[in-house]
Order: structure tokens, then sequence, then C-alpha cells
């Protein structure tokens, strides 16, 4: 998508990080599952996670979203680079390569808040990752956060 000012955006996959970003403690509303089955109607959804809380494999279960363990943020970001172009959502310092090398990079501050290398490695800052999946679903509302 073009967008005035800024530039072009393109990009087929969404990746995630899971722990305070897309959940908290491992756990993932069914708002959030519900809005992540609409994201993978249009993109690849992938989600990355060290799985601190052994939740990984169960909360996704039967979700059209593919999970990857990874156990450092180096790890993460050579995962991501296979998924090119993509937009990358996280809050941590494990998180920082991937957003560094997405499209379109949006940095999480919910709950268990997030890191200011993550925050300064993102295009958008985001008070809940329904806000990251709701722009990612209009892209009017990208256009009218990034246009210059």
């Amino acid at each position: 998508m073009e967008i005035p000012n800024y530039g072009n955006v393109d990009f087929r996959a969404v990746l995630f990080d899971l722990n305070g970003t897309l959940g908290e403690s491992g756990r993932v509303s069914e708002e959030v599952k519900h809005l992540l089955e609409r994201l993978a109607d249009r993109y690849t959804v992938v989600v990355l996670s060290a799985d601190t809380f052994g939740t990984l494999e169960e909360e996704f279960k039967g979700l059209p979203v593919r999970i990857e363990r990874v156990f450092s943020g180096i790890q993460k970001a050579e995962i991501a680079e296979g998924y090119k172009p993509y937009a990358a959502v996280g809050n941590g310092n494990n998180d920082v390569a991937m957003l560094e090398g997405a499209e379109l990079a949006f940095c999480v501050i919910g709950p268990e808040g997030a890191t200011v290398d993550a925050l300064l490695a993102s295009d958008i800052v985001v008070k809940d990752v329904k806000d990251a999946i709701a722009m990612l679903l209009d892209e009017k509302k990208l256009i009218a956060t990034l246009r210059g």
C-alpha cells in the first residue's frame, strides 16, 4: 500500500511475539484469537515465542496460525527473515531485531510493558495488540497514522 509522504509498505506475513504482546502470562484472549483468524484471511500469521509459560501449542491449537519456538532474539530475527516481507508486533528486547527487519513494526505497551529499544525499533506504538491488528485489517487506519 502507498502511504502519502511515507512510502510504499508491502508485506505478506505478520509476525507476533506471544508474551506481553499477543497475551499475558502465556494466555491469549478469545477476542484476540478471533482477530488473528480474520488477519489470517489476508496474511500468513506467525507467532514466535520462547514459550516461557508452556502454553504456545495449546493457545493456538486449531487456529490458522504458524507457531515457531525461538530461544533468543537472534534466532527470532533469523526465522523472521524467512517470512520477508513482513510486519512485526512485539514489546521486548528479544523482539528488537525482528522489529528492525520489518516493513512495518508495532510496539505494544500493554500490562507487561515494553522496552525502550523495542519502542525505538517500531513505526507505530499501540496500547493493545487489538489496536495493531485493527490497523492491519483496515489500511486506512495505517494511512491515517503514518502519512506525512
